[in-house]
């Protein structure tokens, strides 16, 4: 009998997983569900971490056109990359017979029998969770039908597949990509004998010719071999298609969405480390995905794809076919270790496996319906050609839309947020923070009283700066500043002090290739990893700093190992005397106390392209006549001097000390949204002052119940620049005049930018470029349709 079995996973290794098992026949409704738990266990993700780092340092893949050499003594590689496997196996295992996942356990061996064939699908967005070996739990080792796979935790119900097989063939575009220092030609050749197939090779082909491929044609299989890498966060990668050009599968969105709603079946990349491919194929409802979990070498992508079309050609259903062409690479392991873990299917739940005999379809009836449907279109066609305001006012919109999803208005519209920034009313300081800033002048005094100086701080200047600090008590003090180096002997004091103090936050940075930081900066030795925290911000294309990143996941190669953003330890460490908590909530987002901080992605907003580097939310920066205003500030020399007056004194208690370089040789200087209408001397501002900002930010939300900045989901925005382009349309189809047509418009203009930034001043942030763009666009159309009908 055929079952499919869903195991839901909700959560990550290291918080603990909820699991949802769900066991139905195959096609039907499931007729149980079971819960379990399945607790926290970071030691897999460690174990899975050294094993592929030396995994990786074993052969040359099909990742990227690059030789990886390999060390001295090859053997002991070997072995140690097998007993990591080994181990890593272990550590699943015992995972995964807890007893808190043992009632999952019990219901699925009440309810599968030996002679089942049975799809198990892990339905999980973690990326830990995904990169996991799956095949490997001990579990299915007794069912022999059984294959795993993975899935997205949200999909689409898919229609019935449409296609247009011509002669009765199975369709297969193959894209043999970039093939420097790899053998693709056995791919091409175990392609060419499948039967009753038309396979079109696309040899390094350009984008174009790729995208028309996918535009134009009607596809089954979709194949690609060559260099292919996933970036670091498991979501998504990159394909090279020639020697110069590099894709991801975003930058094919469209062409590969035209060819799913046309039939396409299953893409197979034999290519390396395509989890990240996976799971933005998922995205495009591509109904079964077949890559390879790690960089994988040429013998085994073209064993692997040999004995996989030879069973699925045959016959035989795509996960058992799957199943056995992986299992047969266990042959080859002792020259490349774990390549049976390699093969991994992603599938879309909605979708049931097809079968080889599947794709063979009858010409003349597919023709019928096809004709039919194009008799359909043009009923629609005729009857919308009707209804000129309405058509053009959706073909705009559309359009407006479209180029906006592709990011081509997200400099305008950046400048109108940056514009209305600056023309909100004016706020007051926060209070609650002072800033301790270190200029020019301040460092000239250190050396002048032959401080040591490493830094713009010295350690002198640090231990007694913190010893003056505690006279006045503040709840929390933040060290805006590197210290990538050890105390100096001579200051045990300032080490302890560092090590102990836990009102004290340090910073360091996270390696940043792309900002000329690939190194990244460790933290200071002395402070705890639990006080350590990023610095880093998110610039936007023109270098301002619109987004405050408060989490992320550093490579495991970056010295900055720390998770949380300095300005939110800071906040947080400051609520937690309020007795006010932190967490996650069921929809994924920050929660402090009752406020919500909803995480910014692309497509949100102005936003259509962004990166996708961890948590991030919209800065809603305090209204100032000037952003360095944000705090009470005091000069370094001033407090060691003991120049702090009674009052400012008394300001300082219970309050967040920030201590930060605002001298013009320091680099830590950036552009707010305030830089555009500020003067000469203030476009750009020291880095503590932007922290201030953020962590005020934090707590103003929290404590003052000051808005976050909000947004509307992309239907409503889209309804939105709608009704301003039927309004347009509207006009145009009313006033003839083209004076009266122009003043009316202006009126709009007027009042649609009225009404987004009345909005604006209550946090609210919606479309003001795209249906600025609608209106003037469908008054055009509108007026061009009539002129071209007298």
């Amino acid at each position: 009998m055929q079952k499919l079995v869903v195991l839901k996973l909700d959560g990550d290794l290291n918080e603990g997983v909820k699991v949802t098992l769900e066991i139905g026949a195959e096609g039907d409704r499931a007729s149980m569900e079971v819960q379990g738990y399945l607790p926290p266990k970071p030691e897999i993700i460690a174990d899975y971490q050294l094993w592929r780092t030396t995994y990786r340092s074993l052969a040359n893949f099909r990742i990227t056109p690059m030789n990886i050499h390999v060390g001295t003594s090859l053997n002991e590689h070997l072995d140690n990359c097998r007993e990591l496997s080994k181990k890593l196996s272990e550590q699943m295992n015992s995972w995964l017979n807890c007893n808190s996942f043992r009632p999952v356990k019990e219901k699925l061996l009440k309810q599968l029998t030996l002679d089942d064939t049975v799809r198990v699908l892990i339905k999980t967005s973690d990326t830990w969770l995904r990169r996991l070996p799956w095949h490997l739990w001990d579990f299915l080792e007794d069912y022999s039908k059984a294959e795993v796979a993975l899935s997205a935790p949200e999909y689409e119900y898919l229609p019935k597949p449409k296609t247009s097989t011509i002669g009765g063939k199975v369709k297969v575009l193959a894209i043999l990509g970039n093939s420097e220092g790899i053998l693709i030609d056995k791919d091409r050749e175990l392609l060419q004998m499948l039967p009753d197939a038309e396979t079109t090779f696309l040899v390094e082909p350009q984008r174009s010719q790729l995208n028309e491929q996918l535009w134009e044609q009607d596809w089954d299989i979709l194949f690609f071999a060559g260099h292919s890498e996933s970036f670091e966060d498991g979501k998504s990668g990159n394909i090279y298609i020639n020697q110069t050009d590099c894709l991801t599968i975003e930058q094919l969105k469209y062409g590969l969405l035209k060819a799913v709603s046309k039939g396409l079946q299953l893409a197979i990349f034999n290519s390396c480390d395509g989890l990240g491919l996976a799971y933005q194929l998922e995205d495009l409802h591509i109904p079964q995905i077949i890559v390879m979990r790690e960089p994988v070498p040429d013998l085994v992508a073209q064993e692997f794809l040999k004995n996989f079309l030879k069973k699925f050609s045959s016959g035989e259903s795509m996960y058992l076919a799957v199943r056995e062409a992986r299992e047969k690479l266990h042959g080859i392991e002792d020259k490349y270790p774990c390549a049976v873990c390699l093969p991994v299917i992603c599938q879309n739940p909605a979708a049931v496996p097809p079968a080889w005999k599947d794709f063979l379809i009858n010409l003349q009836t597919e023709n019928s319906k096809l004709q039919i449907n194009k008799y359909k279109t043009q009923a629609q066609l005729r009857w919308r050609s009707i209804q000129v305001v309405l058509l053009s006012s959706l073909v705009i919109t559309g359009l407006v839309m479209g180029v906006r999803a592709l990011g081509l208005l997200q400099p305008s519209e950046l400048k109108a947020f940056d514009h209305m920034m600056g023309l909100r009313p004016e706020e007051k300081p926060d209070s609650r923070f002072v800033i301790i800033t270190i200029d020019e002048a301040d460092i000239q005094y250190q050396n002048r009283i032959k401080m040591n100086m490493r830094w713009s701080l010295s350690d002198q200047a640090l231990a007694q700066l913190l010893k003056k600090l505690d006279q006045y008590q503040p709840r929390t003090i933040g060290l805006d500043i590197y210290r990538d180096f050890p105390v100096d002997s001579n200051s045990a004091d300032l080490a302890t002090r560092l090590q102990n103090d836990k009102r004290l936050f340090a910073v360091c940075k996270v390696s940043a290739p792309l900002d000329g930081a690939p190194e990244g900066t460790l933290p200071p030795p002395e402070v705890p990893e639990s006080r350590q925290s990023f610095s880093d911000f998110v610039a936007d294309d023109n270098d301002i700093a619109r987004r405050q990143l408060l989490h992320l996941t550093p490579p495991l190669t970056s010295p900055c190992a720390a998770e949380y953003a300095f300005s939110l330890q800071l906040a947080l460490h400051y609520l937690e005397a309020q007795g006010i908590k932190s967490y996650i909530n069921p929809q994924g987002n920050l929660q402090i106390g009752d406020v919500i901080f909803k995480q910014l992605k692309s497509h949100t907003s102005g936003y259509q392209r962004i990166d996708a580097l961890g948590y991030q939310v919209l800065a809603n920066y305090r209204s100032l006549s000037s952003p360095q205003n944000i705090a009470q500030q005091v000069s370094l020399r001033d407090v060691l001097n003991n120049k702090i007056n009674a009052e400012l004194g008394e300001l300082l208690k219970g309050r967040i000390i920030l201590i930060g370089v605002t001298a013009p040789t320091t680099t830590d200087y950036w552009k707010t949204p305030y830089s555009a209408k500020a003067g000469p001397n203030q476009k750009l501002i020291p880095g503590v002052f932007v922290q201030a900002h953020l962590s005020s930010q934090i707590l103003s939300a929290v404590l003052d119940h000051r808005p976050l900045l909000w947004w509307w989901p992309t239907w409503v925005e889209a309804l939105w620049v709608w009704g301003w382009s039927l309004l347009g349309g509207i006009l145009a189809s009313y006033i003839r005049h083209p004076m009266r047509l122009g003043t009316a418009g202006i009126i709009m203009l007027v009042s649609l930018f009225s009404i987004c930034f009345g909005i604006f001043t209550q946090a609210g942030w919606i479309p003001l470029i795209p249906a600025a763009l609608a209106l003037v666009a469908t008054q055009v159309a509108v007026v061009s349709k009539d002129v071209r009908s007298l």
